[in-house]
């Protein structure tokens, strides 16, 4: 048995959000390595790869809202919850435009309830934030490092904003044993949120349509591979004692522009499809990406997957999905 393996069997975990796209790897790569995982999840999707993996006939599944806090503080301490990762959110930035009060209400009231009721809950002993690139707001200087100000100006951008330094304050004045981890864009299998890039494209060439691009093409990400995220994620539990109130930076330090990305996902297509940019894109940072010295330096972690790679797995689950989908509707 890995020390890993070790570190996780038996050990209580609740993942909230566990239904949405980050949380269902995580969920699902917890139970194979034998912990013994609470889901929390206020909607359950029969398409998410939450259902469809599997994962979600091998976990206990509480339905409700991160709002809820007598819910949040029930779940932490029936179920006896050693590990908190707190995942759940509202992550889309459109939604968030058009929808700030739940926006806030979930990422931002939903993360001081989840750290609350830890607070109170005596053997709760690591809790892992999820916060983003986008809490830092805009800079001028690339890359973004852990010390930089958190600056996020825009209802999504600063509703991660608020949980990153409600997890902080949380730690600081309390001692509670909390670190964050502030990734790239996550894109890979299972992701349903076709508004994003990388979904999106992946559709519209495999059902022959042309791309859209919302922006001119040239806004920069950080595009994190969902299973080196799951990674990074469990790396930052399992070294939460030593590294309490730290914030940690993931991704692959390799920015790539939106035109680049989707010249990369055609090429991987076959097809010879060229996208549709409309330039119209409000209320998103032209450039973001990572520094990743922190989490080299102190966890010894970093990413595996190229983005090649990760793309060509992604396209081709995207096409059985499709597939499976377009089935689906002519039985």
């Amino acid at each position: 048995m890995t020390n890993r393996e070790s570190f996780w069997k038996d050990r209580r975990v609740l993942v909230t959000g566990a239904g949405g796209f980050l949380g269902s790897w995580v969920s699902k790569k917890l139970v194979d390595l034998k912990a013994v995982v609470v889901g929390l999840i206020r909607d359950r999707d029969a398409r998410s790869y939450f259902e469809t993996s599997g994962t979600s006939g091998r976990v206990t599944i509480v339905q409700g809202d991160l709002v809820d806090y007598a819910l949040i503080e029930r779940v932490l301490g029936e179920y006896e919850i050693d590990t908190c990762l707190h995942l759940g959110a509202q992550a889309l930035v459109t939604v968030a435009n058009r929808a700030p009060y739940t926006t806030f209400e979930s990422n931002t009231r939903g993360t001081w309830n989840v750290l609350e009721a830890a607070r109170k809950t005596p053997n709760v002993k690591r809790i892992v934030v999820a916060s983003s690139d986008k809490a830092y707001g805009a800079k001028t200087r690339m890359p973004y490092n852990e010390t930089d100000p958190l600056e996020g100006d825009n209802p999504y951008d600063l509703s991660k904003t608020c949980a990153d330094l409600i997890a902080q304050m949380y730690h600081k004045s309390y001692g509670l044993p909390v670190t964050i981890a502030r990734c790239g864009n996550l894109y890979g299998p299972g992701d349903l949120n076709f508004d994003r890039i990388i979904p999106g494209t992946m559709r519209s060439l495999i059902l022959g349509e042309r791309p859209v691009i919302r922006s001119d093409g040239s806004y920069i990400r950080d595009y994190f591979y969902i299973e080196d995220a799951v990674e990074a994620y469990l790396t930052l539990a399992e070294r939460c004692l030593e590294q309490k109130g730290e914030a940690f930076n993931f991704g692959t330090q390799t920015p790539t522009s939106v035109l680049d990305l989707v010249r990369e996902i055609t090429a991987i297509s076959g097809k010879k499809i060229r996208p549709k940019v409309l330039g119209i894109a409000k209320g998103e940072i032209k450039k973001q990406y990572l520094s990743g010295r922190k989490a080299e330096k102190l966890l010894g972690w970093k990413h595996h997957t190229s983005l090649q790679d990760a793309l060509g797995a992604t396209y081709h689950w995207y096409k059985g999905f499709l597939s499976e989908e377009a089935n689906a509707g002519l039985s």
